[in-house]
Order: C-alpha cells, then structure tokens, then sequence
C-alpha cells in the first residue's frame, strides 16, 4: 500500500533527522510505575503515535496534546502494544470531537477493538508485510517478524536518516531485513542468554548480535519485562554487539 499524508509545519525533526520518544517499554506487562510499549515520533511538526501498549496513552499526553495526532502506527495484535487505543477512541469520540485519524496495523486489530463502533473516529489502513506508506514526512517500511500472529517491525525514515524498530520477534527473523543504513535500532531483549528459545523473543545477547548484523550505528534496547536485570541486559547486549548500548527509559528522547 502507499498512502500520502500532510506534511506538518513546525519544528521537530526536519532536515536534521526525526525524534523518539520512549513511552513505555516494559515488555508483556507493567511494572510498578511502568508502561507497556510506546513511542513518539516527531517531524517537521508532524506527531506519531508507534504502539498503544497500556500505560503509553497517559505518557503520552505528557509530551503532546491528543487533538495533535497525526497517526497512530501499531506493530501487531498483543495487547501490550495496543490496548490503549481504546482510551484514545473514547477521547477523540466522546470528548475531542475529532474524526479520520489514520491507524496502520495489520489486519485483525480492528476486531479486537470490542467498543468501537463504525462512525469514522480511526480511520484503519491495514498493513503487511513489504508494505510502504509515506506518513507525513516518513518513509515506512514493514516487515513480518518471528511472532505467533502477524507482527511488523518497521523502517523509518526521512532527511537521509534511518529508524530500525524490532517490534516483537524470535530470532528467526533479522533485523538487516530492515535494510542497510539503520541511524538507530530500537530492539526488544525481552530474555536472558540462559532463556533464549523459551518465547518467540529476542534476548538481549541476540538483540546486540542482530544490531552488529544489521551495522546499525546505534543500538537501545527495549520491551524488557519488568523483573529482568536491566544492567545485565544491556551488559549481554554490548558483548555481542561490540559496542556501546542504550537502555530504553520512559521519556528519554533521541534524536534520529
């Protein structure tokens, strides 16, 4: 698919590159004052909402007002990464007023979403694998992953510079699937080196590796579940990356 979206006018991200804004990024549940996946992007003035994981909709508002979305773009159908679209669609059709807001997902989502009705509050563009739209000044590019239902992992682009987001996946898929070039990879580690093989997830080991593949520039770690040890994730991940990483933290900002 290629869709066409306005382009914003006002600073955040433009020419230099775009910015991310992490959410949320425990991974399966919250911990205590914690949130489920989520990210902002922001562009020329342009505001993305990636994942809709529980938690992620009350961070959110911390940084944007929701009459300023642009687009929502969720990975896959596991309700840590979408559940709070149902708060969203309450805000915008009972007390926002505010109808056609574009969501990218696979096909699917849309039934879960039990309280919605049909009256033009989201407008669903469903997404697959090797799909490409162009979402305000964004390039996006999808493709399927290692999970138990359809899940996406994305390339986000604009100015010259490259997002590569995992999503959720085993290590049957690879992130250079993504393509060469990758500014910054946000990728799960949701498991330990001694746990690898138990869920269809990455572990931070693999994370690490799966970056140095891809020769990403930079590597953050995210959808960490709440009882791993993080310094210990993050340790795991620069051994096999062999280079420095980021822990991914609710409400830190990169630049792209």
């Amino acid at each position: 698919m290629t869709d066409e979206l306005p382009t914003g006018d006002q600073p955040g991200g433009g020419e230099a590159g775009f910015s991310l804004t992490v959410l949320g990024c425990d991974g399966s549940y919250p911990g205590p004052r914690g949130a489920c996946s989520g990210y902002l992007l922001r562009a020329a003035g342009f505001v993305i909402w990636m994942e809709a994981g529980s938690g992620t909709l009350a961070n959110l508002q911390s940084h944007v007002s929701l009459a300023d979305l642009g687009a929502v773009v969720v990975s896959h159908a596991h309700p840590d990464h979408w559940s709070d679209l149902a708060g969203l669609y309450v805000a915008l059709r009972y007390f926002l007023g505010r109808q056609g807001l574009p969501v990218y997902a696979p096909e699917g989502l849309r039934g879960l979403m039990a309280g919605e009705r049909p009256d033009g509050t989201f407008d669903w563009r469903v997404v697959s694998d090797g799909d490409s739209a162009q979402i305000g000044p964004l390039r996006w590019s999808w493709s399927r992953t290692d999970h138990p239902v359809e899940t996406l992992a994305a390339r986000v682009e604009a100015g010259g510079r490259a997002l590569g987001y995992s999503a959720d996946s085993g290590p049957g898929w690879r992130l250079a699937s993504l393509g060469a070039g990758l500014t910054l990879a946000l990728v799960e580690a949701s498991l330990t080196t001694e746990s690898e093989g138990t869920m269809p997830h990455l572990s931070a080991r693999q994370a690490g590796a799966a970056a140095a593949e891809a020769r990403a520039q930079r590597l953050v770690i995210t959808h960490l579940p709440p009882s791993i040890d993080r310094l210990r994730a993050r340790a795991e991940a620069e051994a096999a990356c062999g280079a420095q990483v980021e822990l991914a933290e609710v409400g830190k900002t990169w630049v792209v």
